[in-house]
């Protein structure tokens, strides 16, 4: 599927029209449900095809819990590397992990992520994953909102890149 498609199935997938409050705090009188798109088969195995095309130069893909979890494992399936996840916080049972899969120190890592407002989940992912001694090659995202996620995530010295903006939504 080409670009126009995948962003006319995705909108069609996950746009959702109401008033929203988004992670960031901000409010939106539109909000894309990742899960809606991300649970779709045809639509996240495209995307795992694209988000794979910027792991040549990467170890390991990551993705932060919850929403970028099938997004890392699908991009992990499209280009044969291994994929951790990113917790928030440490689980207070089990492992108590903050990063579930292989080690990542040493590893060069793609980081992915469903949607970009601010950028602050992956951010936080991104710190995590380079306090634990890994080196972020780029974070990805599925779809840019244009509300400063490209801004924060080149001022805080990573490589930035989208598969789409919600212009080419046509939002």
């Amino acid at each position: 599927m080409d670009k126009a498609e995948l962003a006319a199935r995705v909108k069609e997938a996950a746009f959702l029209e109401g008033d929203f409050i988004l992670r960031s705090g901000q409010h939106s009188k539109y909000y894309l449900d990742k899960y809606l798109f991300s649970s779709d088969p045809e639509i996240l195995a495209e995307f795992g095809r694209r988000l794979a095309e910027h792991a040549d130069d990467a170890d390991m893909i990551a993705g932060p819990e919850l929403g970028a979890v099938a997004l890392a494992a699908a991009t992990a399936m499209a280009c044969a590397k291994p994929f951790v996840i990113v917790r928030k916080a440490e689980k207070d049972y089990g492992t108590s992990k903050l990063i579930e899969g292989p080690p990542v120190e040493g590893q060069r890592v793609l980081l992915v992520e469903d949607i970009g407002t601010t950028a602050g989940a992956a951010l936080g992912a991104a710190k995590t994953l380079t306090e634990a001694g890994a080196t972020i090659t780029k974070m990805v995202f599925a779809v840019d909102r244009l509300q400063g996620a490209r801004e924060n995530v080149e001022a805080a010295g990573f490589s930035f890149a989208a598969l789409l903006t919600k212009e080419d939504m046509g939002i």
